[in-house]
């Protein structure tokens, strides 16, 4: 049995279709299940990985663990999979480990404490570090659809998108075979793209001319998504003014893992060309 935390997010939806494509047997923990629109055979629970104490129903004949990182608790959480004889977790974890300092950013903060809790309970792991999600794009849907315009910081900051299936493709990839274990991905799209051309991209996709309105520093702090603390959207802001001089890595990661390129930031603007219609 394969748990999958996080199921209805945008890497754990894929990872649930993959794994039920691939005749494993599933069960997919949500804090409401209600909400969830999972393949037919999957088993639903209930549960929130901050409350780890209240898990142990959720792990209860499973082998094999999808952790996406939670706010807190992750070592609570190893512990209770390690108790139930979890014998290999894939982490879905962030570049940001290796390329900020945590002592200073709270992303990296986060991550670095997950995957040294993934270690410490001996847990047989893989750890997946995304750098940039191609998913990001759907903060800017609502003014894409309303007014036709992007409104950030930066237009020519560089990223390297990858495609939340892909990151699933690598996800499974490593659930099923044990010699993934012991690895850390580096996981990014096959090629950079500034924001500008990220929403030419989506212009390109959905039939329609964007515009990008570029914001102070200032003004993308006030702009930030509601429940963003001010600390994390200033180290996502420095992140961006930094690749504006100097683009981002791109790895073949996904590649060498699932044997396919992976795809571009243009095929998931088309992918998801409806969330921005």
């Amino acid at each position: 049995m394969i748990l999958v935390t996080g199921a209805t997010g945008n890497v754990g939806a894929c990872v649930v279709r993959r794994l039920v494509q691939a005749g494993e047997r599933v069960r997919a923990l949500a804090r409401d299940p209600s909400v969830a629109g999972f393949p037919a055979g999957v088993e639903i629970c209930a549960g929130d990985l901050s409350a780890p104490e209240g898990l142990e129903q959720a792990f209860k004949g499973v082998d094999r663990l999808f952790l996406f990182t939670p706010a807190s608790g992750t070592r609570s959480v190893a512990r209770v999979a390690r108790e139930a004889g979890v014998r290999r977790v894939v982490l879905l974890s962030s570049a940001a480990t290796q390329k900020a300092d945590p002592r200073i950013n709270p992303i990296a903060a986060r991550h670095a404490a997950a995957e040294a809790a993934v270690r410490e309970a001996s847990l047989r792991w893989t750890f997946l570090r995304p750098d940039s999600f191609a998913a990001n794009a759907c903060a800017w849907a609502g003014s894409i659809r309303r007014e036709g315009v992007v409104r950030a910081a930066y237009p020519d900051a560089q990223r390297n998108p990858i495609h939340e299936d892909d990151v699933a493709a690598v996800a499974v990839a490593a659930l099923l075979d044990a010699a993934h274990e012991g690895h850390a991905y580096a996981l990014t799209g096959p090629a950079v793209i500034t924001q500008a051309g990220q929403v030419q991209a989506i212009a390109d996709a959905i039939g329609k001319p964007l515009r990008f309105e570029a914001l102070t520093r200032e003004q993308a702090l006030a702009a930030r998504p509601p429940g963003t603390p001010v600390e994390v959207a200033e180290r996502l802001l420095d992140y961006a003014l930094k690749s504006v001089a100097t683009a981002p890595a791109v790895t073949d990661a996904v590649e060498r893992v699932t044997g396919r390129p992976a795809r571009s930031f243009a095929q998931w603007a088309r992918d998801h060309a409806a969330a921005f219609t």
